[in-house]
């Protein structure tokens, strides 16, 4: 497994990382063998850059990985987010609640010093007052957390919080279904030496190709209950396209796939393949979907002629139809 450097920070993480939103079973019912077995596979693989967020699960997925790491002393990177926890979100934010969220996480990971907290897609007006930034600076100083980032939704979200002297990571929508950070964000996070860390590569799961229009999911996962954007931002939940239209989309790229690739690889690989990333968090709730994650490490560049087609096929097919702002 490859590594690569998060922005100014000194950590190193794989470039395939394990998002656990799925570990706090609000995709459905995860047992704890399951989960299990979820992160011990992505261990064996080299993911040694694993998310979550507090609110998982109101907290289980967080637990699920503390107990794990301590069970097995395994030696990873552990990403968490603070403030979409109902006593911050939407207008709650005080330093000492802030302060008091991360050291819930720190608790439950079993941590005295969390590698990294971000800011999770706070109102873009919290954001854009700049106190939240500036207490996470304090909580780096004071030995809380490692490094500090912000998991956003828009990309001037980003653009604004990348001016932030200290900022190590940026977490955004970037896929196959999402470019415009190529032009509009990646070349400013390379400037301010700010890290990539890339979400929904699969655009909620629909770019691996095997999902059919009129699908239906759990009542509980976020692809049937927040489709039209009921719950939270509509971007997280098939990067803002019309389910339809998504999976539609994805069955017209299949013929542009490389031999001896599916899609899925090449819609990880292309994001790989933009040098201001630094790693992939991609869900799985089975042990044999974090061994295909990690392969897109290995996998080789696409070349320009691809990446030229996708280009194309975004500009002219996908842009037009996202319903949330990029």
């Amino acid at each position: 497994m490859k590594q690569r450097t998060l922005g100014k920070s000194d950590i190193l993480v794989s470039e395939a990382g394990l998002g656990c939103w799925q570990l706090g079973g609000d995709f459905g019912p995860v047992e704890g063998e399951r989960a299990e077995a979820v992160l011990r596979a992505a261990l064996e693989a080299g993911i040694d850059f694993w998310d979550t967020a507090d609110v998982y699960g109101a907290g289980l997925s967080e637990s699920r990985i503390g107990e794990f790491v301590r069970k097995h002393a395994a030696d990873v990177t552990i990403a968490t987010k603070v403030g979409r926890d109902g006593e911050l979100y939407p207008t709650g934010y005080t330093r000492r609640k802030v302060r008091a969220s991360i050291e819930g996480s720190a608790r439950r990971l079993g941590v005295e010093a969390v590698d990294l907290v971000q800011l999770h897609c706070v109102p873009p007006e919290v954001l854009y007052d700049g106190d939240l930034l500036a207490w996470m600076e304090d909580f780096q100083r004071d030995g809380l957390v490692r490094a500090f980032g912000a998991s956003v939704e828009t990309l001037e979200e980003a653009k604004f919080a990348c001016t932030h002297p200290d900022l190590a990571s940026l977490q955004i929508i970037f896929n196959l279904f999402r470019q415009d950070a190529i032009t509009e964000l990646f070349p400013l996070a390379m400037e301010k030496n700010v890290g990539i860390i890339v979400r929904l590569p699969l655009a909620s799961g629909v770019l691996a190709g095997k999902m059919h229009a009129g699908q239906t999911f759990a009542d509980t996962d976020h692809r049937q209950y927040n489709r039209n954007g009921e719950a939270f931002s509509q971007g997280e939940t098939f990067s803002g396209l019309p389910f339809e239209t998504a999976v539609e989309l994805a069955d017209a790229l299949k013929p542009l796939v490389p031999e001896g690739m599916d899609l899925a690889q090449m819609a990880m690989r292309w994001i790989l393949d933009h040098p201001a990333v630094t790693t992939v968090i991609a869900g799985a709730s089975r042990p044999d979907q974090v061994t295909r994650n990690a392969a897109a490490s290995d996998l080789p560049a696409l070349g320009e002629a691809l990446h030229a087609e996708l280009a194309a096929f975004y500009h002219q097919r996908v842009r037009e139809q996202i319903r949330v702002p990029v």
